[in-house]
């Protein structure tokens, strides 16, 4: 019997699917209760040649024509037709049940949309959803909770998506779906955390990330959020970006926020890591140091946040991320700067109100210290724990009557410890918390007449790890 659409009906696993134009059917036993909607030709397409992969990245659940459009055009070549597969973790509450797909059969080259609506993570392994997802050229995951997107890490569905894109398809997603398609996932497995929660203690419990799961090209060291202004996202992806580092989830000591905004906020990214912004603002957050406090427990702390607004029609070049045309926003004991949302872009582009000097192998002793003598204060004085054994040294000069204070973010990777040394290598002052990711500080004031000569020795405790430690040397 033809059931007329939008009507959905649930038979068992056994019951043949019904693949035909406008109909509905689930599929699933009681518990799965696994649902197909299939809108469009019965058949899906048969291509040789894709030209992705394209990714849509949305602020709300609901697809953005505009993007999804050039999506589909990218990875069609603008020739022929192709099907779409929408995920979604749950039957929306109300209205049409297959919404995305709605919008989805109104744009060019589109031979069909299928809906699975998948409620269990042994969903993930439902065969005819991972034929369907594997046939596909693009794969919109819906609005809805990434908790349950998440769970499908390590299932088969993981591995169907990833040839999708393989094949140089496309992936894309609003709000949770939105979360799902960047490499660290915050996935509110347990419970959405507001902006000052997550500036109060960047430790939150609600604060969990799953990572490891998806990777798209050109897109790497980011966590996605969405409904960004509208909810008032920017404090909690800067205390997502400092967890990012503090605990080394990103490879070369960066970590990126991108926020899209609601009310039709989509971010469409091409093959070659271009970024085109549509319907409303966006936002790209770099950090580029370790946090100066991020702790369980502690308020955060973190100077000079880096972001680029992206109004609708800007670019971002995410292969050869701009080194300009940002500005800075910095928290202080969770208390962020004013204007988180707008600011002048820098065209100068130096570090503010200081520099920054990175360690150079070897630098292990006092004879091969980093020369930090030259550097104007404030500056973050940065490296790694490459072996068990490492130790940093860095050159300073201190005149009298002066204070020197250091304050070291330790990446959980590793514990490290702090020493001020005179020239002759006795140990002026220490910081030696015990614990990996504990950071340490110190501070010395000289007495003696005229300058003097000290070194900053920071040494490996416990392990180590190439996630990047991050000091800040100030004076007064």
């Amino acid at each position: 019997m033809l059931l007329p659409f939008p009507y959905r009906s649930v038979v068992p696993a056994a019951v043949a699917l019904l693949a035909i134009p406008g109909t509905v059917v689930a599929t699933g036993d009681a518990q799965a209760a696994a649902g197909r909607a299939r809108l469009g030709n019965a058949a899906d397409v048969s291509r040789t040649t894709w030209n992705g992969p394209a990714f849509t990245m949305n602020g709300d659940g609901a697809v953005v024509p505009a993007s999804a459009a050039r999506a589909i055009d990218a990875i069609r070549g603008n020739t022929g037709t192709l099907d779409v597969v929408v995920l979604a973790g749950s039957v929306p509450a109300s209205g049409s049940e297959t919404p995305e797909c709605d919008t989805v059969m109104t744009l060019t080259g589109v031979n069909s949309c299928t809906t699975w609506t998948l409620t269990a993570t042994a969903d993930g392994n439902n065969t005819q959803a991972n034929a369907d997802i594997r046939n596909a050229e693009f794969v919109y995951f819906a609005g809805g909770n990434q908790c349950r997107y998440t769970a499908w890490k390590g299932t088969a569905l993981e591995a169907s998506v990833e040839s999708v894109i393989a094949k140089g398809g496309g992936s894309g997603g609003g709000s949770a779906g939105h979360h799902i398609n960047s490499p660290i996932v915050y996935d509110a497995c347990r419970g959405s955390v507001t902006s000052s929660e997550a500036l109060a203690d960047p430790y939150d419990p609600s604060i969990t990330f799953t990572t490891g799961m998806f990777s798209w090209p050109h897109y790497t060291g980011v966590v996605n959020d969405s409904h960004f202004v509208t909810r008032d996202r920017m404090g909690r992806t800067m205390a997502f970006v400092a967890r990012a580092l503090k605990n080394g989830l990103t490879a070369d000591g960066t970590a990126w926020g991108v926020g899209v905004e609601e009310g039709g906020g989509s971010l469409f990214l091409d093959k070659n890591g271009l970024a085109t912004q549509y319907g409303a603002d966006a936002y790209v957050v770099l950090g580029d140091h370790a946090p100066e406090q991020a702790a369980a427990g502690s308020r955060l702390t973190f100077s000079n946040y880096k972001i680029w607004r992206l109004a609708p029609g800007t670019t971002f070049d995410f292969k050869n991320r701009p080194t300009c045309g940002y500005y800075r926003r910095s928290v202080t004991n969770g208390v962020t700067d004013a204007d988180l949302y707008g600011g002048t872009p820098e065209t100068n582009c130096e570090p503010t109100g200081g520099s920054a000097l990175s360690e150079s192998e070897p630098n292990d002793s006092r004879a091969t210290a980093d020369d930090a003598t030259a550097l104007a204060l404030p500056a973050i004085l940065g490296g790694s724990m490459k072996s068990s054994s490492d130790a940093d040294y860095f050159k300073i000069t201190l005149a009298s009557g002066r204070r020197a204070a250091v304050q070291c973010s330790v990446p959980s990777a590793y514990d490290a410890d702090l020493y001020l040394l005179d020239p002759a290598g006795a140990t002026l002052e220490r910081s030696v918390n015990d614990g990996a990711g504990a950071d340490e500080a110190l501070a010395f004031t000289r007495t003696e007449p005229g300058n003097g000569t000290y070194y900053i020795d920071v040494e490996a405790y416990a392990r180590s790890g190439a996630t990047l430690y991050s000091c800040a040397l100030t004076a007064s």
